[in-house]
């Protein structure tokens, strides 16, 4: 192994990058046309235009990525996390072209990919599971039976899914159909495959991992655990190592279902077991993560090891360099740094960073795809970079995660940093009775948080592309939109407002984010209530729900499976008298949870 693709892009990118540097491997990355000016892309060693501005033209396009592999001399590929890291195709692919998967053998993806197989698998070795559905269910009324059946709150899954995509909790018989209904169009969208099952769900749940490695010799060792509690709709914010406030049975519990299950599939690389941690203390097996974790340092700052390395190693066919779980040394905290406005209900953003003044100091780390004047774009996750705090305790990691928090100023677009430092001094998080489970924010965190200002709507991706001829060789470039700008070029769009217009034209309804139209609610030319929900958006790894702005006939003017941006108008409501919307102020969008 000499030199790797990173089939990923942001501070994940960046990530492998700089591991490639500490090994001694060339590094090669790829980017879509809005990461053009990324960091990642500046500092790797080659970096390579996928040429393309959604996820399926760029980093989910597996011919574009083997062909700039073998194009640009890689001989190994590293997905990352997220886009094509847990997808068979994409391994067996890289495997097929002749070059290294960093990650485990395609047919071990596929069989822990699928969640229903997962837990045959966990079944057979003795871990602990709740009850659950034998295969996939094929409607919502065999959702609902269930629900009757086994009691409520129930968990609703994608059996290809993975990262809270295609998850959905039932606490209610009559939300259970609807459920049921989101969490296929998730599937769908996300996965290509829309098939579910439904298990019991933990009551107040807390959610603690395993950190697998596994090597081509039979070794499979548990590294330490997290506890990842803290999530807003199923989508982790803070993470910590090693996971506290376990006894000691339920920490070999834990360790033991891990290490067998992956034994058991034949795991190679690194990987992830998950379960929940019931109120009452039980366990049950959740899924298995087939790839690096967004939470790996906190392992890393605990254990000494560096994971991406690990992969390397571990792909070059190398066996473990050890045999048994590291002692944990200290304890770790991680927070993410997300471009989302808490005070919006988590609402994700966009737009460009005008100041980030990073924190430093003794135990602190941060893994960031940003800095002051980057852009984020719309079309891709909101997770920006990751604040790492180390500290011999507990106590100590989060007295100095209260002062790295305290230096951090991002600015230009919202972030949850406001939320972090309302949670570094939550006594359910902070204190000494640990109190946080998966819907802690939903239900029990009560602080009210500013929402911030709207960032300006960001234009289309800037790059145009267009042939000319370099030494009689016709030769493709691709020019940003700002360096037409500098000779007075009218771009490929311009900003707008968020406020001004929504105020001016009430009667709009308007994509709250960037994203994808899923699914429309209402017929065309249905009359609606204000407040009632018209569409749904999928949008940075979530659904959003578009509320009517007004009562009246709504008229749709997009259609389902489009691209939206930001503040765009996807369908107009006139006043039943055809005279046009109400003055009644528009609401906030809400967020499906």
């Amino acid at each position: 192994m000499k030199t790797v693709l990173i089939a990923n892009r942001g501070e994940i990118a960046m990530r492998i990058i700089r591991a490639c540097k500490d090994y001694g491997l060339g590094s090669v990355a790829v980017y879509a046309d809005a990461d053009a000016d990324a960091l990642f892309v500046a500092q790797a060693d080659a970096a390579y235009a996928l040429g393309g501005t959604n996820a399926g033209e760029t980093y989910l396009h597996i011919d574009k990525l083997i062909a700039i592999a073998k194009r640009s001399g890689a001989d190994a590929v590293h997905p990352g996390y997220g886009f094509l890291s847990e997808r068979a195709e994409f391994a067996q692919a890289v495997i097929d072209a002749g070059l290294i998967w960093i990650g485990p053998d395609p047919k071990v993806i596929e069989v822990l990919g699928d969640k229903l197989e997962a837990r045959r698998i966990a079944k057979r070795v003795g871990a602990p599971l709740v009850a659950g559905s034998e295969g996939a269910i094929s409607s919502a009324a065999e959702a609902l039976a269930f629900a009757r059946q086994f009691g409520l709150p129930v968990a609703i899954k994608a059996a290809h899914g993975g990262g809270g995509r295609g998850l959905k909790i039932a606490r209610h018989l009559d939300e259970v159909e609807e459920l049921f209904q989101s969490a296929t169009r998730e599937a769908v969208a996300a996965f290509g495959r829309g098939e579910c099952f439904i298990e019991q769900f933990l009551d107040r749940p807390r959610h603690v991992e395993a950190q697998v490695l596994a090597d081509r010799f039979g070794n499979v060792v548990v590294v330490g655990t997290r506890d990842c509690s803290l999530q807003r709709r199923n989508q982790k914010l803070v993470e910590e190592a090693p996971a506290p406030f376990l006894s000691l049975e339920q920490r070999e519990k834990i360790h033991k279902a891990a290490r067998d299950i992956c034994a058991e599939a034949g795991y190679t690389g690194a990987g992830t077991v998950e379960f929940l941690l019931g109120a009452d203390g039980a366990i049950s097996f959740l899924e298995v993560n087939t790839r690096l974790q967004v939470e790996h340092p906190v392992t890393e700052e605990t254990s000494g090891l560096d994971l991406v390395v690990e992969q390397f190693r571990i792909a070059a066919g190398l066996p473990l360099g050890m045999s048994e779980m590291p002692a944990p040394r200290g304890h770790a905290i991680e927070f993410r740094i997300n471009i989302e406005d808490p005070g919006r209900g988590f609402l994700p953003s966009a737009g460009e960073i005008t100041r980030f003044a990073a924190p430093s100091g003794p135990g602190v780390r941060l893994d960031t795809g940003v800095d002051g004047g980057s852009t984020v774009p719309p079309m891709f996750d909101s997770l920006v970079a990751k604040l790492i705090v180390w500290g011999p305790t507990r106590k100590q990691a989060i007295a100095r995660a209260r002062r790295a928090l305290s230096e951090f100023v991002i600015e230009g677009v919202p972030s949850v940093l406001p939320f972090h430092r309302a949670v570094i001094d939550h006594g359910d998080f902070a204190g000494d009775d640990f109190r946080v489970h998966t819907r802690w924010i939903e239900v029990d965190f009560a602080e009210s948080l500013a929402a911030a200002p709207r960032p300006p709507v960001l234009a289309a991706a800037g790059l145009r592309r267009g042939m000319i001829e370099i030494g009689g060789r016709l030769v493709e470039v691709g020019i940003p939109d700002a360096f037409l700008q500098l000779f007075g070029h009218t771009a490929l769009g311009e900003n707008r407002s968020t406020t001004d217009d929504v105020e001016q034209d009430a009667g709009a309804v308007r994509a709250p984010v960037a994203g994808t139209l899923a699914h429309w609610n209402i017929e065309d030319g249905a009359h609606v209530e204000k407040g009632d929900v018209v569409a749904v958006m999928d949008a940075m790894k979530m659904e959003t729900a578009i509320a009517a702005p007004e009562a009246g006939i709504v008229s749709i003017l997009v259609q389902v499976g489009s691209f939206q941006a930001a503040g765009a108008i996807i369908a107009r409501i006139a006043a039943p008298d055809g005279k046009g919307p109400s003055n009644d102020t528009a609401r906030e969008p809400e967020m499906l949870t």
